[in-house]
Order: structure tokens, then C-alpha cells, then sequence
């Protein structure tokens, strides 16, 4: 099944029975192996059979007419998930879903490949740095804006000249080495790669509304509770000389989303794609999902 596409008047084809899917899947823990991403120290997801006493047995393995069971996971820590700005909302006071904010599906995405760089003592005295030098430790592997930026100039550059320039508004990161083990890896208390504070109101001021990378968060592990990245991309203000001063989000980006812990095989290439961000509908801030990119062509 094939479909059209018009972006800036000009047409694209994408073939539907050709997905490329990039979310991990999500298989019940299992005690004698790890089968799945693990981080924050989240239990592992548990896929339970229900039963009635000896009325009804809700597996077919044990006897039963049909399989029936409890699913119990933690969407931030277990695999792939997209979440919306509700994780940092007081709700309490208003409930901020993924299901109230993503309210469209299909997005124009450009996917790149950038290796993350070893912060050293030089990168610390840098004064340009400055948000980065305030989390950032000797030996932290972070996603530098100045190379993600110089990145989307060159690319951008050579759309315009080759007159293929598309605009996009989804933006998929998959850091180097990009290898299998990023399905299993344990992430938790090991501060894996993360992106520079400055990239989140960056990517926001470039109107990309939804960004996916292969990390557990786009945020250090460990930052001190400032969470720049996921502030400055939903446009979550915050008084930076007050540390009691609670959010602002009176210029928030609702529709704006982040998926993290994706998984971009190597045979798909760099390049600009349709994208499909399915998701449950559950009410709440963050919840498994499913990206999925097809091919354009002319």
C-alpha cells in the first residue's frame, strides 16, 4: 500500500508495507537473562496470568481456552516510551496526559547519527558551556549542541542546493557506536550519554515538536533536578537565580513531545522519513510507544 505526501507543494510517495520500526521491544522480565533496556532502577515488566480458583485458568499452556493476562510496567524505565511536558506538570492541580497532547501522528522526521563526546577538564573552564558546567563531570559522554548544530547546517546546506529542502518537524538522534546491546543494556547508576542542557531550547527555537533519540533521557541521569533539556524543548520556564521558584508554564509547548530509549538499526540510513508515533491511549504523562518511519520518494 502506498500513499502521497504533499510537503511544500511538491508531492511524495511512502510505501506503507515497508516500515522501519525503531521502538525496542518489551518481553516480561526474565530472571536467567536481560531482555530488555533497563533504567532508573525500574522493576522489570511482569506479564502475569490471571485465574478464578479452579473457574478459569487464563493461559492456554496451563489448560486454559485462552491466554488472559495482567501487564504491569514502568513506561520512563522499561523501553521505549513518548512523553509530553505532564511529566513535569503538578498534577495534582492539572492532569497533563500524552493522550490530551499528542493529537496528530504522522510528522516529517529528519533521523542523524552523532557521537557524543568525552567531557575532559578543558570543556569545564569553558565559559560558553556554561548550563553544561554546572551538572557535567570528567568523563560524562554528552551530544554537544555546537556539533548537533553544525550537523543540520550541513545537511540543511546540501537540501538547498540539491532543492530537495524539506521542511520537518520531528527529530531522531541515534548516538555512535550504535550497537544491538542498546535492546538489553542496563542504564541504571551507570550515567549513560545525555544531551547538552543548551539543546532542548535550541531544537524548540528550530520548531522541531517532536524529538526521538536511542538514550534513556534526553537529561543526565543524575542533574541536580534541573532537567534543562526537557524544560528548554517544552519551553518550561524557570527563575535560574530563585532554586525554590516552581515551573512556569504559561508559553509551554503542549504539543510538543520526547521519546527516549528508540532503536535505529544501522541498515537505516541518516536521512528524512515519514514518521507514525503510535501510542495506547492511557491518561497519563508518558507511555509505551511505537515510532515507526517510512521511506519518501518522489
Amino acid at each position: 500500500m502506498k500513499i502521497q505526501y504533499s510537503i511544500n507543494n511538491i508531492t511524495y510517495t511512502a510505501d506503507l508495507s515497508k516500515p522501519l520500526d525503531i521502538s525496542i521491544p518489551l518481553q516480561a522480565g526474565n530472571a536467567e537473562k536481560t531482555v530488555n533496556p533497563n533504567c532508573y532502577h525500574a522493576e522489570e515488566p511482569t506479564f502475569k496470568t490471571i485465574s478464578f480458583e479452579d473457574v478459569f485458568i487464563g493461559s492456554v499452556a496451563e489448560g486454559g481456552v485462552c491466554n488472559y493476562q495482567r501487564v504491569s510496567l514502568t513506561p520512563h524505565g522499561n523501553g521505549t516510551h513518548t512523553e509530553c511536558y505532564g511529566h513535569l506538570n503538578n498534577q495534582e492541580k492539572e492532569n497533563v496526559t500524552i493522550n490530551q497532547c499528542l493529537k496528530t501522528f504522522w510528522f516529517v522526521a529528519r533521523m542523524i547519527s552523532l557521537k557524543p563526546t568525552k567531557i575532559t577538564e578543558e570543556y569545564l573552564q569553558n565559559e560558553e558551556l556554561s548550563q553544561l558546567r554546572e551538572i557535567a563531570e570528567i568523563g560524562d559522554e554528552v551530544v554537544l549542541k555546537k556539533h548537533l548544530e553544525e550537523k543540520l547546517d550541513e545537511l540543511e546546506k546540501i537540501d538547498i542546493e540539491d532543492t530537495n529542502s524539506i521542511a520537518y518537524e520531528a527529530l531522531i538522534i541515534r548516538t555512535l557506536p550504535n550497537s544491538d546491546d542498546k535492546k538489553t543494556r542496563n542504564y541504571s547508576g551507570q550515567n549513560p550519554p545525555y544531551l547538552e542542557p543548551s539543546i532542548g531550547k535550541f531544537l524548540a527555537q528550530k520548531n522541531i515538536n517532536h524529538l526521538l533519540l536511542d538514550l534513556p533521557s534526553v537529561d543526565r541521569e543524575w542533574d541536580k533536578g534541573k532537567l534543562s533539556v526537557h524544560k528548554g524543548f517544552w519551553n518550561i520556564l524557570t527563575n535560574s537565580l530563585d532554586k525554590n521558584s516552581k515551573n512556569d508554564f504559561s508559553q509551554v509547548r503542549k504539543n510538543a513531545t520526547i521519546t527516549e530509549l528508540i532503536f535505529a538499526d544501522n541498515k537505516i540510513k541518516d536521512g528524512i522519513y515519514l514518521l507514525n508515533i503510535q501510542i495506547p491511549s492511557l491518561e497519563i504523562d508518558a507511555v509505551p510507544s511505537k515510532p515507526v518511519l517510512y521511506e519518501l520518494s518522489k
